[in-house]
């Protein structure tokens, strides 16, 4: 019988099952070294601008290799591959731990710890976005996703929460030593997949001028250009949580990493919430786009001023809201409107400028965090967020969307709000962990 590719379909196939399985484990031990890696920054240099730094090392290169990344999965053995940095990452963590543990970690061990890391997830997350394309082949490809989405925000919620109670039993070295051990969970799924069940890859012919022609398309059309551009300035300034939620924790409410923890879990609640609410809206337009922004900087801007934790801490399940709501209208709002031929490359373009923006955006924010004040950054962020969006109000009013099928504006909205719920989450994580899978 044919599976309908949605729901839970792609759980028909045991390697999947596998895959998420240990996915959830690995992505779990992501989040809790997420939240110690923040706090570690701060004990080792105190300075919201180097924490800045370090994010900003962490997350280059994914801008530098990601397309190397994807020539390299295209051309060898994904499952191989992802073995290799299954075991490098795990190499790094442990090391990372014990350093901490044994009280060796310096500043200059920081920088080139975290650049190591990023540079084996800018291969690891490549890869594994066109991985599970092999794993269930193309009818199961939607519910593959929507699975993984679900599998992340899970670990989203709880991970941080862990690795609060973690560094208050055992210290500050424990999340790392046990997200170098969660690696173990992912190696032994693939080492138990069936590799005769895999979906062949499909060559993809690659020509000159491919990305230059994107970069014209959206240029010349004001209707991907105006969120085109909204994404780079709002993407450098307001999502940036992985420096600014530190801050917040130790210095504005004098909280221990535990406190770091609540916050950033409470972050993924309101993401998860954001995608049911986004997902009964109906289509994207481009002045949901406007309005989605709008909301964000209202959020931001009403969390900064929170008196209490957890005041602010309730006031982050409507900025996690508002991230994923602002993403997903975006998102869906370039594939609505970019023509089939280049959408893959427009949508790439799209990544490029959310994702590529934090290497300038974090040390930036972190200065601010730093010199002025925590509360700073999420003012920075919000106004941000309201200025582009006034700014840009007279073009997304004048914009139209394409008329399309009802079916494939179905498809592309939904897939438009499980996008945005992982890639707020590697927005909000010190180490990418999905970007958007290839469909």
């Amino acid at each position: 019988m044919k599976n309908n590719g949605t729901g839970f379909s792609a759980l028909h196939h045991r390697n999947f099952r596998l895959y998420v399985t240990g996915q959830v484990v690995s992505q779990a031990g992501t989040w809790m070294q997420t939240v110690a890696m923040g706090w570690l920054v701060l004990k080792v240099t105190g300075s919201g601008g180097m924490l800045g730094l370090v994010s900003a090392a962490q997350f280059t290169p994914t801008l530098l290799f990601g397309a190397f990344a994807g020539t390299l999965a295209d051309r060898h053995s994904r499952w191989h591959m992802l073995q290799i940095t299954q075991v490098l990452a795990a190499t790094i963590a442990t090391a990372l731990g014990v350093m901490v543990a044994t009280d060796t970690i310096s500043v200059w061990s920081l920088f080139a710890l975290a650049a190591a890391f990023g540079t084996i997830n800018a291969f690891d997350m490549t890869i594994r976005s066109s991985f599970v394309y092999e794993l269930v082949g193309p009818d199961d490809i939607t519910s593959a996703v929507g699975i993984g989405s679900t599998a992340n925000n899970i670990a989203r919620i709880f991970g941080p929460a862990i690795a609060g109670v973690l560094i208050a039993a055992f210290g500050l070295a424990a999340p790392f030593l046990v997200n170098g051990i969660s690696f173990i969970g992912i190696s032994i799924a693939l080492l138990l997949m069936r590799r005769s069940e895999f979906v062949p890859k499909t060559p993809v012919k690659k020509d000159k001028g491919q990305i230059r022609e994107g970069v014209k398309v959206v240029w010349a059309d004001p209707r991907l250009r105006t969120p085109m551009l909204m994404t780079v300035v709002i993407g450098m300034l307001a999502y940036e949580n992985q420096i600014a939620l530190p801050l917040f924790a130790r210095y504005t409410f004098d909280r221990e990493a535990t406190g770091y923890g609540v916050l950033s879990s409470m972050m993924g609640i309101g993401s998860v919430a954001g995608g049911l609410l986004i997902a009964r809206f109906g289509r994207a337009t481009h002045r949901r786009l406007g309005f989605a922004a709008t909301f964000l900087g209202v959020t931001m801007l009403v969390a900064a001023f929170m008196p209490t934790f957890w005041t602010m801490a309730i006031a982050l399940l409507f900025v996690g809201s508002g991230s994923v709501a602002f993403i997903t209208m975006n998102s869906a709002t370039l594939q609505l409107t970019s023509p089939v031929s280049v959408r893959g490359r427009v949508m790439a373009l799209y990544i490029t400028a959310i994702i590529g923006t934090t290497p300038i955006g974090g040390p930036v924010i972190g200065w601010i965090g730093q010199n002025i004040d925590p509360r700073a950054t999420y003012i920075t962020g919000g106004l941000a967020c309201l200025i582009t969006a006034a700014v840009a109000w007279p073009s997304l009013r004048r914009s139209t969307e394409e008329v399309l099928s009802e079916a494939e504006e179905e498809a592309i909205h939904r897939s438009a709000v499980i996008d945005a719920e992982t890639l707020v989450g590697d927005l909000d994580s010190e180490i990418p962990i999905n970007l958007p899978t290839e469909r």
